[in-house]
């Protein structure tokens, strides 16, 4: 079995995930958008490619064109397999998150390292025929975080290197009960997408870090403002623009392979449990871009 490639689609060094207009980065030359088809349905949007810094980047806008889906209506496993089947090895991703720390301030930026999973969706390639267990002790890739916060720090923007991310369903917020529960239990920020694609792009040996913009104090503090749409959507564009200085500043030190702290690449190694003689061709060929060098 060789990595198929059989529509010669452009390979891409690094995958762009958030809201429409992070593209919009200052320098970026846009080449052509593509509409993909996977085992695994409709991506949320087409895939943007471009050149920044001297990489190659596709853009995916994960809630459509418009945010036309929810949290639960999106497609991740769609999206995550689009972006393996350009050839992405890193995904960097933003996403709008509360927070449930007095010291995390809104329009901060968090690279959370620890996930807490409250959701009820696919989030596994795996089923259907083919089983397989990948760690994820440590979900998120080390040095593409560190190499984003290092990014941020050297342009004064107020960063925080690690966190507990905990994800719920959505759509609707926290109830105040919910939301102090979740700080009792230690967690940093509470968002609602970022667990699901961290678990997919462990599957598909992709590096993956988040960028969690604060938007507010989710609605546990009593002296905050009460949360809205239309203060989340203010600070959220406030802090878009370091979002995307950062990303554009981390890209120029990203090296060519990656780096000796990342295990991101061989995350499948010794995760599949499926005796090989008992895999149909239609499992094969489903998960081909992800077991090509495990099973032959």
């Amino acid at each position: 079995m060789t990595i198929p490639n059989p529509e010669n689609l452009p390979q891409v060094e690094i995958g762009l995930l958030g809201g429409t207009g992070l593209y919009e980065i200052e320098g970026i030359e846009i080449f052509e958008t593509i509409d993909l088809n996977t085992p695994f349905g409709q991506p949320s949007d087409s895939y943007i490619i471009g050149g920044l810094e001297g990489k190659k980047v596709a853009f995916l806008a994960r809630h459509g064109k418009g945010h036309t889906l929810t949290p639960s209506d999106i497609n991740y496993r769609a999206n995550i397999y689009g972006f393996k089947k350009l050839g992405v090895t890193r995904v960097i991703s933003t996403n709008c998150v509360g927070s449930l720390k007095e010291d995390l301030r809104p329009r901060d930026i968090v690279f959370a390292d620890q996930f807490f999973d409250r959701t009820r969706r696919k989030n596994s390639f795996f089923g259907e025929g083919i089983a397989a267990h990948v760690g994820f002790a440590h979900p998120v890739c080390p040095e593409l975080s560190g190499l984003l916060f290092s990014a941020g720090q050297e342009l004064g923007v107020r960063c925080h290197l690690g966190g507990t991310y905990i994800c719920i369903e959505g759509p609707l917020f926290s109830t105040k009960a919910e939301s102090e529960i979740y700080r009792s239990w230690g967690c940093d920020v509470i968002g609602m997408t970022s667990v699901t694609e961290a678990k997919l792009c462990k599957e598909a040996e992709i590096c993956y870090s988040t960028m969690n913009l604060v938007t507010d104090y989710d609605v546990w503090h009593e002296t905050e403002e009460t949360v809205s749409i239309e203060m989340i959507l203010e600070n959220l564009r406030k802090n878009i623009q370091n979002a995307k200085n950062i990303i554009k500043k981390a890209i120029i030190s990203l090296p060519e392979d990656r780096g000796t702290k990342c295990d991101c690449g061989q995350a499948l190694a010794n995760c599949i449990v499926t005796n090989p003689d008992l895999l149909s061709q239609e499992a094969k060929e489903r998960l081909s871009l992800f077991i090509w060098k495990y099973i032959r």
